[in-house]
């Protein structure tokens, strides 16, 4: 596993929403303070906003991926082109790897969440929850495509 795959996995278990842990992890390369970083990220949790849609780790790469290959040039579509390009490739691997792309699905649940109020991070939710496992693979997928392109 990867020196930022293993940050991410640290940071989630340490508090951080799965989003959060994704993006912070990578976050120095950018010269993005960790305060800053931990804002961005923050309504990508819980699937976006705890609605359990989109896995925020998914999130969390995408905002790496922008960051990584996006551009502020409105006119540049090859750029914008090869973002998309490289944000599908980054969710496609995500799918191989853990089924899906939605946290809800990831969670094996059956309709979004009702409560915006997170859980208390336990030990009791550690052990029913996979997401620091995805947050370290999302990390690890950046590492291994998006730096490795």
């Amino acid at each position: 596993m990867g020196e930022r795959a293993n940050k991410a996995y640290d940071l989630f278990t340490s508090g951080c929403n799965c989003s959060q842990a994704v993006f912070i992890a990578f976050c120095d390369k950018y010269g993005i303070d960790n305060d800053t970083a931990m804002k961005l990220a923050a309504s990508f949790g819980g699937g976006m906003g705890r609605s359990r849609e989109v896995c925020g780790a998914v999130s969390g790469m995408l905002l790496v991926c922008g960051m990584e290959t996006g551009t502020a040039d409105t006119s540049d579509q090859a750029q914008k082109a090869e973002n998309y390009r490289i944000s599908r490739v980054l969710m496609e691997r995500f799918k191989e790897e853990n089924g899906s792309i939605y946290c809800r699905e990831l969670l094996g649940l059956t309709k979004a969440e009702a409560s915006p109020v997170p859980e208390a991070r336990t030990e009791k939710y550690y052990k029913k929850r996979p997401c620091a496992e995805i947050v370290k693979c999302a990390a690890q997928i950046l590492e291994d495509e998006l730096f490795e392109l």
